[in-house]
């Protein structure tokens, strides 16, 4: 090895050779109930970026863990490979999306596996190939066979620049516009005959049970519960009349409200300016044309709206209140109209105030006494003049209703109201999937003009798709011998559906085609995905919380109603993994600030990028990107790899002392802290723990070299191993070539496992664990008094320090105090002759303890205490240069005993002169 660092191209190359032969990562079909750890797909858009390999390097290092700890691990990966970007790429380079898409694949996987990544690749699956969606084609049937499917003109978002259609979750908000997510366009609403997937028809259950996903973040759990936004209220019928003389009664429009109980206080009426009413409107009054044509702007930062000259009338009040056609009514929201009450809505009070609409108020905060409607007495009505008052209390000005609290008037005003209805109400809707694409599943219908819309037989799937046409709009519809077919029902000449399916349809099942990727008689072997299933750790970016986990909950609990799947969800833990940046901005190409994987690779290796990018942060948080932090991670294998090469090398032959005493102490509570933290994939911390351990060990061997003594080979092979083995699942390529040359050392048997390590069982701590804990934070706690005493006292060079255990009279006090429910502590001590003895001592100890009772824990026993501290003030010594005394309370000067504490030995320094 070079002192610039070690042969890692060698290295990764030798060891990926052997996992390969081995095939260590494969998992055999009849495995009862594997580890199920999966990273979100990619799109194959030519190579990975650094979010990529952060994802994976998570995934793969959990991964890697669990089958140390002996897990059967199933770790696939495959390629999300439909999408627009491949079919523009074909347009722009003259080629079709098919070549695009395979060589972007090609790139994408050698560097995969550049990266030492540990898949099954025997269960890799392309979602662009016939054999894979042939099933979505399949799934389409099954949806439509349950009703689960319909066909209908709707509203749809259209990008002009992708055209195509786009589901709600891709229109993204910038600046007051919608833009396309894919190309930041901005988007416009058209008319189309489209598809939907009935996903609202499992809403309740979709919301019920994210509270069951304890393993999710709270913020995606969130993100969802908004997303399907169910809300519970009342729907109220307003009489819409026009002007006086005019013979147009525009009937009865539904409002639908969460407050009933403001209803005295609705000033005005709103309508969505799409509404039926509004587009009658906009053939006869000018103003409302304007506005709607020109001014509407749902998306900007304040309401507007135009007045018409109908009025509604108030079915509770009977009041007529003027109608608005508003922007910020929603035609798919709610009814499409609501009664204003700006009063108690923030947006209806600036809507109000702008248009010199009267606020009222009708709910006054309960007071702290309040009794109820039964006193005579109701609360002072709020001013709401500058600002809605938006909580429950209780009714004022409010008729037969004053005096109740807001959800008694609730119930009572929608009971006594005539028309007016509990309502539950959604911002879900249905899944519209169609695109108007090439690089797509072909949507598995033809169009005749007898039968209508008619399913493919599933005999005839999979409906393949043409050669590319590069054209504009979609190629299909330029695909004439393509689209020219018969009717399976009637024989009739038909054409089929030109449209393809949206791509999230490829990523809500694709965890189930992993489970059997060969099947040709189904998606998914029902046997084995019922056993598999669900997965155990998903990991991916918090982008996706809305849509693609959404549509994977809908499609697993369509498939367990109707399918035989035992799983209604499909990912038990999830992590949403947080950004690499550079200088606090996300990578991107736009920017010109994206780190290339592939250079960190063959500059420092794949272990070096691991490493840095687990250590810098835990994997929910956002991180820099920082290069001095990659070269130092790089120094640290090289030094992990002379530290093993050294002890091979020498093969020591020192006997056990004090000092390995500790060394042995602290691979135990290294083991055992950083075991905890892979368990809940606190990467970060474990590495740290690894790293630590690693510089223990160094310092003992410069330690016993400065002593002209041997390390002991039994201790120093057993820390090596165990550090080595908690790398692995990060570094696993030179972890590997260490473990291996550990096992060549005398005695090598009795600390490594025989054969690869990927294969190795975890490390399992020796000793007494919970001593062990304790002994490292007596010690940490120990020196760091010790620094602070130098620093405060501004003492350059030490003499001699001493270090003096806690008396066992003040530990006996101590576990007295945490087991004691005496209602006097101190009495209680002083019933104890030892501690009784000394008098004001043991009764100032005693209210000591007594004032941080409820926070007591025990401590090392004082022998035990010693023990420690002993073992380790070769520590302490190395550190400050001076030798230390570890004293027994009774062997040291009373003033410097007394200061002694169970688990905060006395300190005393002498100073040099």
């Amino acid at each position: 090895m070079s002192e610039q660092g070690y042969d890692h191209t060698a290295v990764e190359r030798r060891w990926q050779e052997a996992w390969d032969e081995a095939d260590a990562y494969r998992i055999p079909d009849d495995a009862e109930d594997p580890t199920y750890v999966l990273g979100m797909y990619p799109y194959p858009s030519g190579e990975l970026h650094m979010g990529h390999v952060r994802n994976y390097t998570i995934t793969d290092a959990y991964a890697r863990y669990r089958r140390m700890r002996g897990d059967d691990v199933l770790h696939p990966m495959g390629w999300d490979a439909f999408g627009l970007p491949a079919e523009n790429a074909a347009k722009e380079r003259d080629s079709n999306p098919r070549d695009w898409t395979f060589d972007c694949i090609e790139t994408m996987k050698g560097q995969m596996e550049s990266m030492g990544f540990g898949y099954d690749w025997d269960r890799e699956i392309t979602t662009c190939t016939p054999e894979y969606y042939r099933w979505n084609q399949w799934l389409f049937r099954r949806f439509a066979e349950e009703e689960l499917v319909e066909r209908r003109d709707a509203d749809v978002n259209w990008c002009p620049d992708c055209e195509t259609v786009l589901a709600d979750e891709q229109v993204e908000a910038h600046n007051g516009e919608e833009l396309c997510w894919r190309c930041d366009t901005p988007v416009e609403t058209r008319e189309l005959a489209q598809w939907f997937l009935k996903i609202t028809e499992y809403a309740d259950e979709l919301v019920e049970y994210i509270d069951e996903l304890e393993g999710w973040p709270d913020s995606v759990r969130q993100m969802q519960r908004n997303w399907i936004g169910r809300q519970y209220g009342t729907t109220l019928p307003f009489e819409i009349t026009g002007p006086d003389g005019s013979e147009r009664d525009y009937g009865t429009v539904e409002a639908f409200t969460t407050r009933a109980d403001t209803v005295f206080g609705a000033t005005f009426f709103a309508l969505a300016p799409d509404h039926p009413i509004t587009e009658e409107l906009i053939e006869t009054d000018d103003a409302v044309h304007e506005f709607v044509h020109h001014e509407a702007d749902p998306d900007g930062d304040e309401p507007n709206g135009v007045r018409t000259d109908l009025t509604a009338r108030n079915p509770v009040t009977g009041e007529e209140l003027p109608v608005f056609v508003a922007d910020f009514v929603l035609s798919d929201v709610g009814t499409g109209a609501l009664m204003g009450v700006p009063g108690h809505d923030h947006r209806d009070h600036e809507f109000a105030s702008k248009k010199g609409v009267p606020i009222e108020p009708v709910i006054a905060p309960e007071p702290d006494d309040w009794e109820g409607p039964e006193t005579d007495e109701v609360p002072d009505a709020p001013d709401v003049s500058e600002g809605a008052f938006t909580d429950d209390g209780v009714l004022v000005n409010s008729g037969d209703y004053t005096g109740l609290d807001s959800d008694t008037a609730r119930e009572q005003i929608t009971a006594d109201t005539s028309g007016a209805e509990e309502t539950t109400q959604y911002r879900l809707r249905d899944w519209g999937i169609s695109r108007q694409r090439y690089w797509g599943t072909p949507i598995p219908v033809v169009h005749c003009d007898d039968c209508g819309p008619v399913l493919v037989p599933e005999a005839e799937l999979p409906v393949e798709l043409p050669e590319f046409i590069n054209t504009t709009g979609n190629p299909l519809d330029a695909a004439d011998e393509w689209k020219e077919t018969t009717c399976p029902d009637c024989g009739a000449d038909a054409v089929r559906e030109t449209d393809t399916m949206d791509t999230f349809v490829d990523s809500s099942w694709y965890f189930l085609r992993y489970v059997s990727p060969d099947l040709t008689e189904g998606p998914f072997d029902l046997e084995r995905a019922n056993d598999w299933m669900p997965v155990d750790q998903y990991v991916g970016g918090i982008e996706h919380a809305v849509m693609h986990l959404l549509y994977s909950r809908f499609f697993t609990k369509v498939l367990a109603d109707h399918e035989g799947l035992q799983h209604r969800e499909p990912f038990t833990n999830l992590l949403a993994q947080g950004m690499v940046q550079l200088e606090g901005a996300k990578m991107s190409k736009s920017k010109g600030n994206v780190v290339s994987p592939q250079r960190i690779v063959e500059e420092y290796g794949a272990d070096t990028a691991r490493l840095f990018m687990m250590q810098a942060a835990q994997p929910e948080r956002d991180f820099d990107w920082s290069e001095e932090g990659v070269r130092s991670t790089y120094r640290f294998l090289t030094r992990l790899k002379r530290e093993v090469e050294a002890f091979v090398s020498t093969s020591p032959d020192g006997d056990r002392t004090p000092v390995a005493d500790y060394v042995e102490s602290e691979i135990d509570a290294t083991i055992e802290a950083a075991t905890a933290d892979y368990e809940t994939l606190t990467f970060n911390t474990a590495l740290r723990e690894a790293q630590g351990l690693v510089r223990t060990i160094r310092q003992y061997r410069e330690h016993a070299e400065e002593q002209g003594e041997e390390t002991h080979a039994p201790t120093v092979g057993r820390g090596l191993a165990a550090a080595i083995k908690l790398l692995a699942p990060v570094a696993p390529h030179l972890a590997e070539e260490l473990y291996d040359e550990l096992g060549d050392v005398d005695g090598g048997s009795d600390w490594v496992d025989e054969g690869l390590l990927v294969d190795a069982t975890w490390p399992e701590p020796d000793g007494d664990i919970e001593g062990a804990t304790e002994r490292r934070k007596l010690v940490a706690n120990t020196r760091e008094d010790v620094r602070q005493i130098v620093d405060v006292a501004g003492i350059d060079d030490p003499e001699r320090i001493d270090v003096v255990v806690t008396p066992d009279w003040k530990f006996r006090a101590l576990e007295i105090a945490v087991e004691s429910d005496a209602d006097n502590l101190i009495s209680e001590l002083m019933g104890d002759a030892e501690i009784r003895e000394h008098g004001d001592a043991a009764a100032d100890f005693g209210k000591e303890l007594d004032a941080e009772r409820e926070a007591l824990t025990l401590t090392l026993p004082p022998e035990r205490e010693y023990e420690a501290l002993r073992e380790a003030a070769w520590l302490i010594e190395r550190e400050f240069e001076a030798p230390v005394r570890v004293l027994r309370a009774e062997a040291a000067d009373d003033d410097v005993a007394g200061k002694a504490e169970p688990g905060r030995p006395a300190i005393h320094i002498e100073e040099g002169q």
